[in-house]
């Protein structure tokens, strides 16, 4: 079975074809650097992260990812000005923030990260391109502005599916100088009131770009004319990708060949965000919470689906985790997991489901039904079959991006760390040992007393038909907090 993803330009499930054989150019939007990253805002890139690994692990080609920070915006300028702040400060702050945040989730870093501010030239020569056929005109009123002409272009709409006639007005510039209340601003005339950092030289006059126009610029100087996919959150639908799409063609270009969005992060049904006072922040989040915790949170709903955030969900997501963890701690002391994984080929349920449009939910069915059957294998001594089990979840966490035995997570079992777990592991066995003596010679006080001390020092026992099993346990997330 090929790779199908569903396009949202075509809203159907389609083969993926690369343009480039062997090769993916793949440009995701970025972070409006106006604030610090909330879960809501992260998906896309989680989600984007999966796909990403998937199409170089499950399909072999080398993926070229642009990802872009929109660091000048009308929210960056405002922001700037409440705070009494330049807005590049505030900007790069909170560019670095979502760097950490992205970094702390396991996301890959993207091949390019380009920044707008560094591309006003391409924007400034697009937007030239545009006027001179006939797509685009400047502000008859010399205030700078320049507009995409919306109904230049027969295809305005195609991406969200709706007529100019049933748009509402855009609201991204003054609508004195527009042709059509519906036309977008290309570029956005200086205002006294705005700081001349915020400006740049045009034909056209002295100004900023409009968020439209950045990605279409970045994404033609990164990818070229022509490139795979384009995706982003759904809410980006309309109007930046109707945008971006609507532009980029009239210029000529070929730009995205597949669309892919990715759906909300709600709390009690409302879209995530800071104005509606439902955002979590991610820093704030990994204070009580492990990050490959909240990594799973984000990954384990399909990429078009919402999920939504209550009170018990990072628990749940925190329970997953550690029974995949407790299983390949298990089956580590029968022998070399990470050099069985190297050698291991991915369930076909599994590919499966990855190739159905991202299938997530099922994927990690395969993987816990594999962590089942793994700690069946262990009760039942049989390691063969358990070290293969262990070495399949291990391949497929890591195309997801929560491979307990990652480097990234502060993984065990390898180098100096699979060195104390031998160690931690005899002395253990001893101990369960004269607990099992204990038992036998029915001196349950004493068989207590040792299950106790192992408890208190952060070890769980877990009785099987093949003895006892240990393993470490972890703080409750109230604890690491206070920690």
């Amino acid at each position: 079975m090929s790779l199908r993803l569903f396009d949202t330009a075509t809203r159907e499930l389609r083969d993926f074809t690369p343009r480039e054989a062997g090769k993916v150019g793949m440009y995701i939007c970025g972070l409006t650097t106006q604030g610090a990253p909330h879960i809501g805002h992260i998906r896309f890139a989680v989600a984007f992260d999966v796909l990403r690994r998937w199409l170089e692990t499950g399909h072999g080609y080398a993926v070229t990812l642009v990802r872009n920070v929109t660091d000048i915006d009308d929210k960056v300028l405002r922001k700037a000005a409440e705070s009494g702040e330049d807005w590049f400060a505030l900007s790069y702050r909170n560019e670095r923030l979502t760097t950490l945040a992205l970094d702390a989730l396991g996301v890959e870093p993207a091949s390019y990260e380009p920044r707008a501010t560094g591309h006003v030239p391409d924007m400034v020569t697009l937007m030239e391109t545009l006027v001179e056929k006939g797509h685009a005109y400047p502000a008859p009123d010399g205030s700078g502005d320049v507009y995409f002409d919306v109904r230049s272009w027969p295809e305005y709409g195609s991406l969200s599916n709706q007529s100019i006639e049933d748009m509402v007005a855009a609201e991204d510039a003054d609508p004195r100088g527009k042709r059509d209340p519906r036309d977008f601003a290309l570029w956005k005339g200086r205002k006294s009131e705005e700081p001349e950092t915020a400006s740049w030289p045009t034909p056209f006059g002295a100004g900023r770009p409009g968020w439209h126009l950045e990605c279409s610029a970045m994404a033609r100087r990164w990818l070229g004319e022509e490139f795979d996919i384009h995706g982003g959150g759904i809410d980006l639908r309309f109007p930046h990708h109707e945008n971006e799409l609507a532009q980029s063609r009239a210029a000529g270009l070929g730009f995205a060949r597949y669309w892919l969005h990715n759906a909300w992060v709600t709390v009690k049904g409302e879209k995530m965000g800071k104005s509606l006072g439902n955002a979590l922040e991610v820093r704030h989040l990994l204070e009580t919470t492990r990050p490959i915790v909240l990594r799973y949170f984000l990954t384990a709903a399909h990429y078009r689906s919402t999920i939504e955030y209550h009170p018990g969900s990072l628990d749940e997501a925190a329970a997953a985790v550690e029974r995949i963890e407790g299983f390949l701690e298990r089956a580590a002391r029968r022998g070399d997991v990470a050099a069985a994984a190297a050698a291991s080929a991915l369930p076909a349920e599994f590919v499966a489901s990855m190739d159905d449009d991202l299938g997530v939910s099922g994927a990690l069915a395969v993987v816990h039904d594999t962590v089942r059957a793994g700690n069946t294998a262990l009760d039942d001594a049989d390691d063969e079959a358990a070290l293969a089990a262990a070495a399949s979840v291990v391949a497929m966490t890591d195309v997801l991006g929560v491979n307990p035995l990652a480097t990234h997570w502060g993984g065990t079992h390898r180098g100096s760390d699979a060195v104390a777990e031998s160690a931690l592991d005899t002395l253990v066995r001893v101990q369960l040992e004269a607990r099992q003596h204990a038992r036998q010679e029915r001196d349950f006080a004493r068989a207590d007393e040792i299950r106790d001390a192992l408890v208190a020092a952060g070890i769980a026992i877990t009785d099987t038909p093949s003895g006892a099993e240990w393993s470490l346990t972890r703080p409750e997330r109230h604890e690491a907090a206070a920690d």
